[in-house]
């Protein structure tokens, strides 16, 4: 089964990332893995406080999944499937799809902000020619009619 791949983080354009791919497997009768990345800069402390701390990462990654999973789940007849990594966003997408051939396509939101579309969107595309599969650029101030429109 051809998954989208989408990434879970704390940004606004993530919701619409998340959309597009439910609604796309939907469509298309694929799947949904949301990858989740706990960069290792966060844990930089003595071992016990870095363990909880990284307890504590897990715990809030997987209520903020259960989120989205349940609304996939609800709406869209999708259920989805969680991959938490630990290092660097970029290489841990980079070797994600790499470690899972049924990734078939990777989800992003691209921000609205007048900096750009966000450090994942503006890296990944710069690695674009180096991945297996095709990227999906969602701008984050689509319209959930729009977004429908178009999955």
């Amino acid at each position: 089964m051809r998954k989208f791949l989408v990434v879970l983080d704390d940004s606004q354009e993530c919701l619409n990332a998340m959309r597009f791919a439910a609604m796309r497997a939907a469509h298309t009768g694929g799947g949904v893995e949301v990858l989740s990345v706990i960069p290792p800069d966060e844990f930089n402390h003595w071992i016990g406080v870095g363990n909880v701390m990284r307890e504590e990462a897990r715990e809030r990654i997987h209520a903020h999944f259960e989120v989205f999973a349940k609304w996939m789940r609800d709406k869209q007849g999708i259920d989805p499937e969680l991959v938490i990594r630990e290092g660097q966003p970029v290489d841990e997408i980079m070797a994600q799809v790499h470690d899972d051939p049924e990734i078939g396509v990777l989800v992003l939101g691209a921000g609205t902000d007048k900096k750009g579309p966000g450090p994942l969107v503006t890296q990944l595309t710069r690695n674009a020619g180096n991945l297996p599969i095709p990227i999906t650029i969602v701008p984050g101030d689509l319209s959930k009619e729009k977004l429908e429109a178009i999955t």
